[in-house]
C-alpha cells in the first residue's frame, strides 16, 4: 500500500544568479507525520522551505508541487496559509508591544458589530493556548493579555504554534525552532509537536541538533548541495550515518582534539562583581576570579541565566553596567569601559548572536572583515580599498570563506561561513584573547568540525581561547581546562581529564 502523501515535490529546481540552490529535488511528506529535513548550511533546506511556504512563488523555480493531491501553484504565503500550510520561521514574526491574544490573531481578528471582539479574542486564545499544554499551571505559562515583550524566546515560540493553531494549521513547518531555547524549553516544544502529531497535523521539522530529530522524527530527508541524498525512517538510520549523508563523508571525530601545553597567563580576573541593571542591589555576577592562559582552550560551562555571557560582555565593556574588580592582562592591571578599549588591549568578544552584534548584515564580506581594524586600511580617515581587499583576501583563504565575491553582502553567506566573516573580523585585530560565545549554534555539523579546527590552530598561534557553550558535548570534547558557573558565581573548575558530563551538570546547578 503506497503511503498517503500530504505533500509531494517533484523535480523541484531553483536557481539564484551564479548559483543552483536546487537541483531535481523530490520531496514527499506522509500525512499526520514528523519529516525532518536536514542538511549543511547552503544544502538547500530553506530555499525549499520558501517554495513550499510560498516566499516564492510558482514560475520562479522549475518543477511540481502537489498538496492533498492537487498539483498547486502558489502565488503568496496567504495563498499557502489558506490551505493550512504555516511555516515558523527561526526568526519570529512577533509583534512585541501587542498582547500575546492580539499576536495569534494578528491578521484575521474576531469581530462582533464590526468591531474587534476582545473577550471571544481572549477565550479563543486561551483556548489555543491550552490545545498545547500551556496551562495555568507550567513553567511556560502564557496570559493571553501579556505583552509578548515580556515573554522569553521559548514563550514567544509558542504563540507562533499558537498563532498557527488559529489558521487551522494542517501542515507545520518549523525551522530551527530550538536554536536559542533552554533544555526545558526543547523538552516543552518537542512534546507539543507530538501532541499535535496525535491531532492529526504533518509537521516538517528543520534542525542541526541531530539528537532531537532521532527523538521526534519519522522520517528524514537529507539534503546536500541543493539535493536530495537520502529519504529513510528513523529506525533506518543513526547519528553518524546522518552526518556522513551530510557532508558526503565520514566524520569519525566529530571534536578534532590535539595535544596543547599550557603557558604563560594571558588573562586574570580577581573579584569580579557586575551589578543588576534592574534590581537595586542584587548582584549578576558575584567575587568571580579566574584566569586564562596561552595554549588552552578555556570552557566556560553553566545553564541558561548562569552569568557566563553576562560576564564576559562585562569584561568587554559592552554591558549595561559595568563591572568591578581587577582585570590585568599580561600581568598589567587594565582599565576596559567600552569595546575599543578591549580591542585595544587584544581582546576581542565574538558574540553568540552573529546576525545581531556579530555583523552588519547589509555590508560586504570586505566590509565586514575590517569594520573592527579600521586604522589599518585607512589613512586620514580615508580607507584604502587595496588593503581592504588584500587582508579579506587572506583570511578568505586561510579561513576557507566560501563566497565567489568578497563583495556580496555577508547576508548571503551560510551561517557556517558568516561565523568565520566573524572570526577573520577578530583576527585582522590581531587579538591575545578570543572569547567564542556559543560559537557554533545555528551551524551545521560540517562547518561545526572547520570552526574546531581553526580553534586549534588559533591555539597553537599562542592566541588564548575562551569557549562558552551550551552543548556539553561540545564543552567536553574541545576544551583543556572547564570552568563551571551558576547564579553569577563560578562553582568549580576541572582539567578535562576529570570532567565528565555528571560532574559538570553537578558544579552548575543553582545552590548545589
Amino acid at each position: 500500500m503506497q503511503p498517503d502523501y500530504i505533500l509531494e515535490m517533484r523535480g523541484i529546481t531553483k536557481l539564484f544568479p551564479g548559483v543552483r540552490a536546487l537541483a531535481n529535488v523530490d520531496f514527499e511528506v506522509t500525512r499526520g507525520h514528523v519529516h525532518a529535513l536536514v542538511g549543511e548550511n547552503g544544502a538547500g533546506k530553506s530555499t525549499l522551505i520558501k517554495i513550499i511556504s510560498g516566499v516564492y512563488p510558482y514560475g520562479s523555480y522549475e518543477g511540481q508541487m502537489f498538496y492533498d493531491g492537487k498539483e498547486m501553484k502558489f502565488q503568496s504565503i496567504r495563498d499557502v496559509e489558506k490551505e493550512g500550510i504555516v511555516c515558523i520561521h527561526q526568526e519570529l514574526n512577533v509583534v512585541p508591544e501587542l498582547s500575546v491574544a492580539e499576536n495569534i490573531f494578528l491578521n484575521e481578528k474576531p469581530t462582533r458589530f464590526g468591531f474587534i471582539d476582545f473577550d471571544k479574542m481572549y477565550m479563543d486564545s486561551m483556548g489555543l493556548l491550552e490545545q498545547i499544554g500551556l496551562n495555568s499551571e507550567g513553567n511556560l505559562a502564557i496570559s493571553p493579555d501579556e505583552k509578548v515583550r515580556n515573554l522569553g524566546i521559548g514563550q514567544k515560540q509558542m504563540v507562533e504554534i499558537a498563532k498557527a493553531l488559529a489558521k487551522e494549521v494542517r501542515l507545520l513547518i518549523l525551522d530551527e525552532p530550538t536554536a536559542a531555547l533552554t533544555e526545558a524549553e526543547v523538552d516543552v516544544l518537542l512534546d507539543i509537536v507530538c501532541k499535535l502529531r496525535s491531532e492529526g497535523v504533518t509537521c516538517i521539522y528543520i534542525s542541526h541538533r541531530l539528537d532531537e530529530v532521532m527523538r521526534i522524527a519519522d522520517e528524514i530527508t537529507v539534503l546536500r548541495d541543493g539535493q536530495t541524498i537520502a529519504t529513510r525512517k528513523r529506525s533506518e538510520l543513526d547519528k553518524e550515518t546522518m552526518i556522513s549523508l551530510m557532508v558526503g563523508r565520514e566524520l569519525k571525530n566529530m571534536f578534532p582534539r590535539v595535544p596543547h601545553t599550557r603557558g604563560e597567563l594571558v588573562l586574570e580576573v580577581k573579584s569580579y562583581s557586575v551589578e543588576h541593571p534592574d534590581i537595586e542591589g542584587k548582584k549578576l555576577i558575584e567575587n568571580v576570579s579566574f584566569q586564562a592562559c596561552r595554549g588552552e582552550i578555556l570552557g566556560i560551562s553553566g545553564l541558561m541565566g548562569a552569568g557566563r555571557t553576562e560576564l564576559f560582555t562585562a569584561l568587554y565593556g559592552a554591558f549595561r553596567e559595568k563591572g568591578e574588580g581587577e582585570v590585568l592582562i599580561c600581568g598589567e592591571p587594565v582599565k576596559i569601559t567600552n569595546p575599543m578599549d578591549a580591542l585595544r588591549q587584544g581582546f576581542f568578544l565574538i558574540s553568540e548572536d552573529r546576525k545581531k552584534l556579530g555583523l552588519n548584515l547589509i555590508m560586504s564580506v570586505k566590509e565586514n572583515t575590517t569594520l573592527a581594524a579600521l586604522h589599518k586600511v585607512s589613512k586620514y580617515g580615508v580607507i584604502n580599498d587595496d588593503r581592504e581587499v588584500n587582508y579579506t583576501n587572506q583570511y578568505k583563504a586561510s579561513l576557507q570563506i566560501a563566497t565567489h565575491d568578497i563583495n556580496a553582502a555577508v547576508s548571503c553567506l551560510s551561517g557556517g561561513n558568516q561565523q568565520k566573516v566573524v572570526l577573520a573580523k577578530a583576527l585582522v585585530c590581531n587579538p591575545k584573547i578570543i572569547v567564542l560565545d556559543e560559537p557554533t549554534r545555528g551551524i551545521d555539523v560540517g562547518a561545526k568540525y572547520e570552526i574546531y579546527k581553526l580553534m586549534n590552530e588559533l591555539v597553537d598561534q599562542g592566541v588564548v581561547i575562551i569557549m562558552i557553550s551550551s552543548e556539553m558535548e561540545e564543552i567536553l570534547g574541545m576544551s583543556d581546562r572547564i570552568i563551571t558557573m551558576a547564579n553569577g558565581k563560578i562553582t568549580g573548575e576541572f582539567d578535562i581529564s576529570e570532567a565528565t558530563q555528571e560532574i559538570l551538570l553537578q558544579a552548575s546547578v543553582p545552590g548545589r
